[in-house]
């Protein structure tokens, strides 16, 4: 008479612990971006990117910045394979393309690079956030189209997420700038970090 309930129990007992495995394993994103992302002129951990991991400790989410300064399409390419091994993410976050716009790249080509990204992505289930990039207006009103349409279509065609450009506001004011008019300063590390929570909990935290 002792069998069949200790069976119940040991069903029951089985399911919380296939409950528990499930819970044990928190999200990862992984951040491939360039300066914007890499905390550039500032200490690591003033870095918006590291605002965000203390922001989410209690979110079981787990943020890592693989964000270099300089970095291109071409070069986050070439990097990802590694870092998808290394890192084992659930989530990619590409924040690249400035760089490649900045240096007048075929948008063409960057595009190829990105689908690339995201296809080596998808091959191992991770999913893919896009990040919306702008250049300034001085590179031509028929480049900056094509370099803005670019991100627009290839989150279409892709059915991912696309983040508005957090750089958008923020280059505008001076006093949330770095001397050299293209980095994001101090101060406007923590600004950043609110609009990528808010952008990125609506994907992150179900």
């Amino acid at each position: 008479m002792l069998f069949i309930p200790l069976l119940v129990f040991s069903d029951h007992l089985a399911a919380e612990q296939s409950e528990q495995s499930e819970q044990s394993e928190p999200t990862k994103m992984l951040v491939l971006g360039d300066s914007l992302s890499a905390a550039y002129g500032l200490k690591q951990e003033q870095g918006w990117v590291s605002l965000l991991q203390n922001a989410w400790q209690d979110q079981r989410i787990i943020v890592v910045n693989a964000a270099i300064s300089g970095e291109t399409t071409d070069g986050g390419l070439a990097r990802l394979p590694r870092l998808l091994a290394q890192h084992s993410p659930t989530h990619l976050y590409i924040e690249l393309g400035g760089n490649d716009g900045l240096q007048g790249h075929p948008v063409n080509k960057m595009r190829e690079n990105l689908q690339a990204m995201i296809d080596l992505a998808k091959q191992q289930n991770v999913a893919v956030i896009v990040q919306q990039m702008q250049i300034p207006t001085n590179y031509g009103r028929r480049y900056n189209q094509m370099f803005t349409g670019m991100y627009q279509a290839l989150a279409s065609d892709n059915q991912l997420p696309l983040i508005p450009f957090f750089m958008q506001d923020i280059a505008l004011d001076n006093a949330l700038m770095q001397r050299d008019g293209i980095h994001p300063n101090l101060d406007a590390q923590p600004i950043i970090a609110n609009f990528m929570q808010q952008q990125l909990s609506k994907i992150l935290i179900e």
